[in-house]
């Protein structure tokens, strides 16, 4: 069967209606940029009638950026006792209602003169984008048909990739780009933000040809060059201008495999690892290591680099090449398998390196293709 026959209008409109969640996560994850030099230093000045020093508009800003994401290690750790007690559809219902107080929050700010008022909307806020990033991709996954899980799971990332190029920013890429040497960083971002939404889509159509795993290998390893190569253009700037075209392509390289695999791929492989019943309690604890890693960096990056320099980036590869070395030898292929086949597949390889998963002899018991049967 063709998977556009699969392809139904009532499944469109309810993973549809799902994924708008996600675009509200990746909206708060740039927009607080914009506001970063004239809302806090109009609201120190007004406030203490002198205007706020570099030292504490760094903590300000660090501190906006990082309270989203312990919002969201809250609220993703909270996913499992939400779908448990209401269920998937009842949950996203609720969440909500988180979005419109923070929103009241964020907009009230301005009028109150109040960047507390900020921080609080971005806490909140990222309470409701922790709750959202577990339980759209598992809600998704649990309608979708095998064939197209990848494919619809995948959507999840482009939701968000969408709200980031509405934001026009990428975390901290407006900084990047100047210390890069770019004139215009405005539109190096905006470009990030349309490499970003472009490559998730490449990823929506290639994920059930490819499978999972090969482009999350793929992608991490792109990454780890794309940052090599950034490390090396920052760090000879100063000597060869041209370098700063370099760390561009590398900016968007960077960019570009990370929509390929890392960034869709992890959000809704969890949810086929697991069956039913632990898969919220996974889903839960997958997305407070996503968060808690989305704080460290939020809270350290700009401390780390004032005291890496350029070579701030080469922490990150060596993370990029062990993950690399992480999924090669223990993540499975889930590509065209249902739930009860991969769990299968775990139970009969503990222990074995992930290229044991090609085909399991377990897999054709399910299907009741066992010779000794």
């Amino acid at each position: 069967m063709e998977l556009r026959g699969q392809v139904t209008p009532q499944l469109m409109l309810a993973v549809g209606t799902a994924v708008i969640g996600s675009l509200q996560f990746g909206y708060n994850t740039g927009v607080i940029n914009a506001p970063q030099n004239s809302f806090y230093n109009e609201t120190w000045s007004s406030r203490f009638s002198e205007p706020i020093s570099q030292t504490t508009l760094t903590a300000l800003w660090s501190l906006s950026v990082a309270i989203f994401s312990v919002g969201g290690m809250f609220g993703s750790f909270s996913v499992s006792l939400f779908v448990n007690r209401f269920g998937r559809r009842n949950s996203m219902l609720m969440a909500n209602v988180l979005a419109f107080i923070a929103a009241a929050f964020m907009g009230f700010s301005k009028l109150a003169a109040s960047f507390e008022m900020l921080i609080v909307g971005r806490f909140i806020v990222g309470l409701y984008s922790g709750l959202c990033t577990g339980f759209v991709p598992m809600y998704v996954e649990e309608i979708s048909p095998t064939s197209l899980r990848g494919a619809l799971g995948t959507l999840h990332q482009l939701g968000v990739v969408i709200g980031i190029l509405m934001a026009q920013v990428f975390y901290y890429s407006t900084g990047i780009f100047e210390r890069a040497g770019v004139s215009q960083p405005v539109y190096a971002t905006i470009g990030t933000g349309v490499v970003n939404t472009a490559f998730t889509v490449v990823s929506l159509f290639v994920v059930e040809r490819m499978g999972r795993r090969p482009l999350h290998l793929v992608g991490l390893m792109g990454m780890a060059v794309s940052a090599i190569f950034l490390t090396v253009a920052m760090a000879l700037l100063d000597q060869l201008r041209w370098m700063s075209y370099v760390s561009i392509a590398a900016i968007f390289s960077f960019v570009a495999f990370f929509e390929i695999g890392p960034g869709p791929i992890p959000w809704f492989i969890v949810a086929e690892l697991f069956s039913q019943g632990p898969r919220p309690a996974a889903i839960a604890v997958a997305g407070f290591s996503n968060w808690s890693a989305n704080f460290l960096v939020g809270m350290c990056f700009q401390y780390v680099e004032q005291l890496c320099g350029p070579y701030v980036f080469i922490i990150f590869t060596v993370l990029l090449l062990g993950f690399f070395v992480f999924t090669y030898f223990k993540v499975p292929e889930t590509k065209g398998r249902t739930f009860d086949e991969i769990a299968a597949g775990f139970r009969q390889s503990a222990g074995q390196g992930a290229d044991k998963y090609s085909a399991p002899d377990e897999f054709n018991t399910l299907r009741g293709d066992d010779p000794d049967l």
